[in-house]
């Protein structure tokens, strides 16, 4: 009976901050329900929701000792419930099929891709020959060929031939699950189009939202036109949101120099922003002595910043790492209305807890991993400096070590997260943010502010003057820094446990009230979340969906079969393997012999076959005299082959794969095995 007290003890330590570990909880109940294999049915939410009601009852009659343990119960299953339910509140249709023909749809977005062509996303979509049941509520459209036509304008409707597909899903087992992001993002079919887009139907100025998606791109158009280049793109970036005036190589550079967050309008922008505002109003009506004796111009700033914000989040387009932004800072500013402290963890819990609440498929993206482990970083940190009883810092010099240790704190903070996600590392990221964060709170945002404030009176030109040097400045740091020697470091993807493993060991040890002993205990699963990352393996042979690419691990790294094709899925492979080459050099590698249609590659203990081109399934039987493992782009027809063979029919239900060497033979695993049947990656209609 021993532990029950000690427990009860350890509980007890938490009175006052239990706050802090609610939004954990329900982050377990979510990522247990992504992680499931199978999508529950409706059995499942009734007894969850009958666990749930049991645990409240139950938390009643508990002691009061025991009750937040019941109550952290309650949490997590809480957290499944959500994850479950939004994932049903969001679903609509999706294609099952490749699709090809005439497209009509209404721009709600336009963006780039990661090749840097323009993408336009539609709604009210209408496809040919398809009953309005099985129709994709949205689709995402990439131009290629000869555009120019029409100028691209949230709530025009257009028209195009295109080709349209399914969400794809991961490139391998265990990868990235664009499947699930697209479910959540309500994209029903992803495609391009080489022919000219042509205006249907004029943009409809009255209908509501759109109006904000037409003035957020006037606004970007009129800034690129004020300052020209690079430079006008970037703070078209920083003040609406809208990125696709932005080249690759610019985008590349920052990311090459950690500096790629100062383009989305995330928790450094809003804060910035709102912080300028918030002293700006309150110094500004502290100065006017009637005014700052009669009113409360700290909760008068404070409630100008947040409404100043609010319409800065829906002039940017309202993504969701704005919205996480825009929930942060007015949890702050509301503290301070309610005349509490504002930087404090129990702020960023409640942050966080309202993103889960209304977001909870965000707890497996980046954004919101990075924003909220900078965040606590940042708050913990400072929060213990204010209560530093050391020599004290003159004040002169107080600005440039906020500056630092910020820099610092949030890339340390950050760094296993982006590397995990991203597979890269800017190993001169802290020398690029000292030498551009500060102009960008102290100089490109004051001069955003006035820009907004002098539009009206068509003298927006003088604040887009103030910030186009500073922005200038930042992209040649960005450009400098990611052309420096090392200046990445690649890194190979985690096991899917480091991350979660890494993130409850740092809030265990930020976060527990009590003994030292058990609070230092949460080193344990980091120390064992990175002996695990840098022991893990990566598959020996990986094979795309469609069965046209092949990638083998060897000495000189993985070599592919073919230097252009499927460019996306290559590249995913090669930055999960911590490569930084590209397909066309991966390709170029010792391995892959034969001819165009026939690659042979010698993995030691078993030969590797890959048939593609015409009458490549003709070629199967022969190919498999010898034995081995043969891959096949295309479906074959014939009957059962006295070898391993993997063609286009398999995939369909595996997905892409990874084939293993073991002392037993040889293992496939499918991403699906991986995956599971969840809603996102069951074809026909889901509604």
């Amino acid at each position: 009976m021993a532990p029950i007290p000690a427990i009860a003890r350890g509980v007890a330590a938490q009175r006052g901050y239990l706050l802090h570990w609610l939004p954990i909880c329900l982050a377990v109940g979510i990522g247990g329900y992504f992680s499931l294999k199978q999508e529950p049915d409706g059995d499942v939410y009734l007894v969850l929701g009958a666990m749930l009601f049991g645990l409240v009852v139950f938390a009643h009659l508990v002691s009061e000792d025991f009750r937040p343990v019941v109550a952290a119960l309650a949490f997590v299953v809480l957290g499944a419930l959500l994850a479950g339910g939004r994932a049903h509140w969001v679903a609509e249709p999706v294609l099952s099929y490749r699709y090809y023909g005439p497209i009509e749809g209404r721009i709600i977005t336009v963006d780039r891709s990661a090749s840097g062509a323009v993408r336009l996303t539609l709604d009210r979509v209408v496809l040919q020959k398809m009953a309005p049941a099985r129709m994709p509520t949205r689709v995402r459209v990439s131009l290629h060929g000869q555009q120019g036509f029409i100028d691209p304008e949230p709530g025009l409707t257009v028209i195009l031939t295109g080709h349209l597909s399914p969400p794809s899903g991961p490139t391998e087992p265990g990868g990235f699950d664009f499947q699930r992001h697209a479910w959540f993002d309500g994209l029903g079919g992803l495609g391009y189009t080489r022919t000219p887009v042509l205006a249907f139907a004029s943009a409809e100025a009255g209908k509501a939202g759109l109006f904000l998606h037409r003035l957020r791109m006037r606004i970007s158009r009129a800034v690129q036109g004020a300052i020209a280049g690079e430079a006008g793109a970037f703070a078209a970036a920083v003040m609406t949101g809208d990125r696709s005036g932005m080249s690759r190589e610019t985008i590349d550079n920052l990311r090459g120099s950690n500096l790629s967050h100062l383009l989305a309008i995330s928790g450094l922008h809003m804060g910035l922003l709102t912080g300028f505002i918030y002293a700006a109003l309150r110094y500004g009506m502290a100065l006017i002595a009637p005014l700052a004796l009669r009113w409360p111009v700290r909760k008068l700033a404070a409630g100008a910043a947040l409404l100043v914000g609010a319409a800065y989040l829906a002039l940017s387009g309202g993504n969701v790492a704005t919205e996480r932004a825009f929930i942060m800072v007015g949890v702050m500013f509301g503290a301070i209305i309610l005349d509490r402290r504002a930087l404090t963890l129990r702020a960023v819990a409640l942050a966080a807890t309202i993103v889960l609440v209304f977001r909870p498929e965000a707890l497996p993206e980046p954004g919101f991993q990075m924003s909220f482990a900078a965040t606590t970083a940042l708050v913990a940190i400072f929060g213990a400096l204010r209560d530093w009883r050391g020599p004290a810092m003159p004040k002169l010099l107080r600005p440039v070590l906020a500056v630092v240790l910020s820099s610092a704190v949030a890339g340390l903070a950050t760094a296993p997260v982006a590397a995990a996600h991203f597979n890269r590392i800017a190993d001169y990221g802290l020398l690029a943010n000292l030498l551009s964060v500060p102009l960008m709170g102290l100089v490109v945002m004051p001069g955003a502010v006035l820009a907004a404030c002098l539009a009206p009176l068509g003298l927006g030109w003088i604040g887009l003057a103030v910030m186009e040097p500073a922005i200038r400045w930042i992209l040649g740091v960005a450009d400098w820094v990611a052309g420096l020697e090392g200046a990445i470091s690649h890194v190979p993807a985690p096991p899917a446990l480091v991350l979660p493993a890494l993130a409850l060991g740092a809030l265990w040890c930020l976060l527990w009230r009590g003994g030292r002993l058990v609070r230092v205990a949460g080193v344990v699963p980091i120390v064992l979340a990175f002996v695990v990352w840098l022991g893990s393996e990566r598959p020996l042979v990986l094979i795309s969906d469609s069965g046209g690419l092949v990638g083998v691990l060897g000495a000189g790294g993985r070599v592919v079969n073919k230097p252009r094709g499927e460019g996306f899925v290559a590249l995913s492979w090669l930055e999960n393997d911590g490569d930084g080459a590209l397909q066309v050099d991966a390709a170029k590698r010792d391995g892959f012999g034969g001819d165009k249609g026939t690659r042979v590659i010698d993995l030691g203990a078993e030969k590797l076959v890959h048939l593609s081109g015409r009458g490549a399934a003709g070629r199967v039987d022969e190919s498999c005299k010898s034995g081995g493992i043969i891959v096949l782009a295309g479906k074959y027809e014939g009957a059962g082959v006295p070898c391993l063979l993997i063609d286009r029919q398999r995939l369909r239900g595996l997905g892409s794969v990874a084939v293993m060497l073991e002392d037993e033979g040889v293992k496939i695993l499918g991403a699906r095995q991986v995956s599971g049947n969840r809603l996102w990656n069951t074809p026909g209609v889901r509604k």
